[in-house]
This record gives C-alpha cells, structure tokens and sequence, in this order.
C-alpha cells in the first residue's frame, strides 16, 4: 500500500512541472526537469537589474542562454503566469517579452499550448553576433575614451584571450 502511494506520487511529480522559489534571493533556485525528454528554460539565474526594463531584461537572459547553447530548439518556456510569479512581475511584462521574441522568430505560442523556441543554427548564430557585437561595442567606446589605439586594443584582445585558464 505505501510503496503504491509513493510511486503513485512519484507519477504525479513527474507530470508537473516543479518550482522551488527562494524568498531570499527572490529568484528561482531550482526546476524539476520533466519525463519523456521535455525540457523547460530554467531562469534560476535571473537577476534583476536596476535600470531597465525588465521585458528586456527577460529577452537579454532568453538570447543569452541560446547564445551559450543552454537553451535548445523546442524547449518549453515558463508560462507567462508562471514566470510573472516566480520573478515578482505583471504579468503583462512577460507578456511583452515573450511578444517581441515571437517577432524576433525566437519562440512560438499557440492559444492552449505551450510556448517553446525555435530555433535552428542560423537563428543562433545571430542572437550570438547581436549580443556581442552590442558588447563590443561597448568595449571599443571604452577603449577610445581611453585613448588607445586600435593596435594597442587589439594587444590587449589577444594577450586576454590567450591568457592560461582563461581567466581574466
């Protein structure tokens, strides 16, 4: 009898999808993966920061997690209630976000089904060059100010990269 409750909740747990939330940290600390090879984009390491938009905030996390691979085709997206809860949001924030990564060609929704990425080696390709090319940007305006030149930054480039470990 007790075995059979065990396994019967087992089932259940399975079936769902499973947050934990930590009040402290105010973010998500862990998603339960789901059977049957569904999996869902986990936002345990979303943060919020101060200053912008948090719609954007929640594309910049969803293209930087297909840029570094973590996030695949056909991966399932929290629900727009979902998300909004776990990140202390409106939902009509998410709602924007989701909306301008459909239009991006991203991720698709269908009324009653869930919203999952498409994404094919093009796309990723892509979300990859517009994310560093925005902080390249950044790093070139510095490096300008700076007064470097463009020998001297690309120096510094190749010296940081070959670095041992990788580490900066």
């Amino acid at each position: 009898m007790y075995k059979d409750k065990m396994e019967n909740r087992t089932k259940e747990i399975d079936s769902k999808v499973c947050y934990l939330y930590n009040t402290l940290r105010k973010c998500i600390s862990h998603i339960i993966r789901l059977k049957g090879g569904r999996t869902l984009l986990a936002f345990d390491s979303f943060r919020m920061e101060e200053g912008v938009p948090i719609y954007l905030q929640i594309m910049r996390f969803v293209e930087r997690s297909i840029a570094a691979g973590t996030a695949r085709d056909q991966e399932e997206l929290p629900s727009r209630r979902t998300l909004s809860a776990m990140l202390g949001v409106n939902p009509n924030t998410v709602q924007k976000a989701y909306r301008l990564l459909e239009e991006e060609e991203l991720m698709e929704s269908r009324s009653g089904a869930k919203s999952v990425l498409t994404l094919d080696e093009r796309k990723v390709r892509d979300v990859r060059t517009k994310l560093l090319e925005g902080e390249i940007a950044v790093l070139v305006a510095a490096l300008k100010e700076t007064g470097s030149s463009k020998e001297e930054a690309l120096e510094l480039v190749a010296r940081l990269w070959d670095r041992e470990g990788g580490e900066l």
